[in-house]
């Protein structure tokens, strides 16, 4: 299972259509907020997470294919939440937060494809089922990187994870992988390749196409100034395992959450997202499994 405790993953997958969403739900008082370094994101409840906003904690988090209209998963999470006690107290009741984050999927397989409430209520149930952390499922199942090269130049993305533990803090990357850009192993040559071919790839016939997505989890003690510097050290992870990160045609968006369990130094945590999330990425340049994920036992 995950490595953060009270931290669980739960997916949707149309194998069919070729699209999906993954929920990850939290222990309550978890804090979080995020950052979005992409130029073109598509979100749902992220300024919530800002420091300076009210919001203090948060619920769940989604991961989405279907672009703009997969962040309707999100009212099945909220749906799902609010049958069993969560959200913020209100007058008129519990409120869940569920921060969104998309990529863009339409037409990977069947076009009119793509996650609804009911899906994301789905994938918030199986959230008490097995552990699936890895593969071609939820919100990876119809994602591919290298978008740059081309169609025929594309290979296929999904989801990956990684986890990282420095005495009493564990720190977890879930990371959906759709970027325009090739991952990065860590050799000279891609990155050099990437200089080379300056003059071709950055053309506007498929842009905002494309994007990688994550939560990274953390059992450490942070409050939302700590997380969102959680959240840009995820991206410093990102900007090492693609090559090229961040462009105008990729979403890139991080959700950090801190449970709060283990005292530590933020910049310790910062350190271990950067990497969590290199190794997250990395994972899928040996092993993308197109039909189903890596199950890992709960029990």
């Amino acid at each position: 299972m995950i490595a953060v405790p009270g931290v669980r993953i739960g997916h949707w997958t149309d194998e069919v259509g070729e699209t999906g969403c993954t929920v990850v739900t939290f222990p309550e008082g978890t804090v979080a907020s995020c950052e979005i370094r992409g130029g073109a994101p598509a979100t749902r409840e992220l300024d919530a997470l800002s420091p300076e906003k009210a919001v203090v904690s948060v619920d769940a988090a989604v991961l989405t294919g279907g672009s703009a209209f997969g962040l309707a998963s999100a009212d099945g999470v909220m749906r799902y939440l609010e049958e069993q006690g969560r959200g913020v107290p209100t007058p008129a009741g519990r409120v869940p937060i569920v921060p969104t984050l998309a990529v863009f999927d339409l037409g990977a397989g069947d076009p009119t494809a793509r996650p609804t409430a009911d899906s994301g209520y789905a994938a918030a149930r199986a959230t008490t089922g097995d552990q699936i952390l890895t593969g071609r499922i939820g919100a990876g199942t119809g994602v591919y990187t290298a978008h740059w090269r081309g169609p025929a130049g594309r290979r296929p993305g999904g989801i990956g994870y990684a986890q990282r533990q420095l005495g009493d803090v564990v720190v977890a990357a879930i990371c959906v992988v759709n970027a325009f850009g090739d991952i990065d192993d860590g050799t000279a040559e891609i990155s050099l390749d990437a200089v080379a071919q300056l003059a071709d790839p950055f053309r506007f016939d498929s842009a905002r196409a494309h994007t990688t997505i994550g939560v990274v989890a953390t059992n450490a003690r942070l409050d939302k100034t700590g997380c969102r510097i959680v959240a840009q050290g995820a991206h410093d992870g990102l900007a090492r395992a693609l090559t090229p990160p961040h462009t105008r045609f990729d979403g890139d968006g991080f959700i950090a959450a801190a449970t709060g369990q283990v005292p530590t130094h933020v910049d310790a945590v910062r350190l271990m997202a950067l990497a969590t999330v290199t190794d997250s990425i990395r994972s899928l340049a040996n092993r993308i499994d197109r039909d189903q994920g890596t199950a890992v036992n709960s029990s």
